[in-house]
């Protein structure tokens, strides 16, 4: 029996894929990007628009993070089915060695004992000299048995792998088909944000576009259009990391705003582009640290602090399905990924309801 090995399969998941659904809504876009205009809604205002497009901006995000969580568990199930697959590999060629070494032994027995032992006994000249080459096939026939219980654990063992390797090609592929509902969810929702959004002016969409991150249009956005108009903020990140709790959170503070103004995509992790929960994994990986990918497993990777012990480095989360993250600067703001509507940017913790912190120790 000889010993291979399957192919890799590659990921569902990836930069490539990801890239292919990015949707620039910003007022950048002309007019000219947003088809679909027949199957817009009619007559609505912009501040309906507005909603909507937020309301689908939020639910996009949730799949998103469930289309992040099933990419992590598929990533491990192909992993854990590849080493299941070389450790059979390896144990058939370690197989193949004692069949081998059993065959050649069984041949050699074969070749010796063509007669009963007692008429061998019973021809021969040298019955002393018979009976302790007896002896010696004795032992070679104890040899042979030990070989044979090997082989058959050896046996058992691959059969066991290979039972195994089934139970992870099944997860495996429950996984990708997973990946794949979220993913037609995710660009089903950007989808239809980008047709009411075709409704509007580009000098409208750029409006909408400072406000799409979860605020109601009032204080927050504002605060929120002045957090990220200010070159101190895009700058000067010393002030928050020197009132950092460690250097590890000072690291991922720093981080962030090196990446003010990447693009937002789902599923995407860095170095060029992010999503909310990928952008806070990046910037801690960076200080050496590392992060469940999403943002309901990210709120439990650390000590859970109240709004008011909020220290720069601080995770923030938002909504009560734990469905948006950012990473604290201090002075009421964050750093997040919005949506693909806005860039990386400084925000007000207040524009969207908030549901947590957690410090990354």
């Amino acid at each position: 029996m000889a010993a291979h090995r399957r192919p890799r399969q590659r990921s569902l998941g990836g930069q490539t894929a990801r890239t292919a659904f990015t949707l620039a809504l910003a007022g950048a876009a002309t007019a000219t990007a947003f088809d679909g205009t027949g199957q817009a809604e009619p007559n609505l205002t912009q501040a309906e628009v507005k909603a909507k497009v937020a309301k689908l901006y939020q639910e996009a995000e949730v799949a998103t993070e469930k289309y992040n969580g099933a990419q992590e568990k598929a990533t491990a199930a192909e992993q854990r089915l590849e080493t299941i697959r070389d450790e059979a590999a390896r144990k058939e060629e370690k197989l193949n060695s004692a069949r081998e070494a059993l065959g050649s032994m069984a041949a050699a027995q074969y070749r010796s004992t063509g007669l009963d032992p007692a008429v061998q006994l019973a021809l021969s000249d040298d019955p002393d000299g018979y009976l302790d080459g007896a002896a010696f096939a004795e032992r070679a026939g104890d040899r042979q048995s030990a070989a044979v219980t090997r082989v058959r654990r050896q046996l058992r063992e691959i059969e066991q792998l290979r039972g195994a390797a089934r139970v992870e090609l099944t997860s495996l592929k429950a996984r990708q088909a997973e990946l794949k509902t979220q993913k037609e969810t995710v660009t089903g929702k950007l989808d239809a944000a980008r047709r009411l959004l075709s409704q509007l002016s580009a000098a409208e969409r750029a409006r909408i576009a400072e406000g799409t991150s979860g605020g109601t249009g009032g204080a927050g956005d504002r605060a929120s259009r002045t957090a990220t108009g200010g070159r101190a903020d895009l700058q000067a990140p010393g002030s928050a990391t020197a009132q950092a709790p460690n250097s590890r959170a000072a690291a991922a503070v720093s981080y962030a705003y090196s990446k003010l103004g990447s693009p937002y995509v789902w599923g995407a992790t860095g170095p060029n582009a992010f999503d909310c929960s990928g952008l806070v994994l990046a910037s801690y990986r960076s200080a050496g640290v590392s992060l469940p990918r999403t943002t309901y497993a990210q709120i439990g990777a650390g000590q859970r602090v109240s709004r008011s012990e909020l220290l720069p480095g601080d995770l923030v989360f938002f909504y009560s399905g734990i469905t948006h993250v950012g990473l604290y600067i201090g002075d009421g703001r964050m750093i997040h990924a919005p949506n693909p509507s806005a860039p990386v940017r400084v925000a007000p913790i207040d524009e969207m309801p908030f549901a947590g912190a957690t410090r990354v120790v």
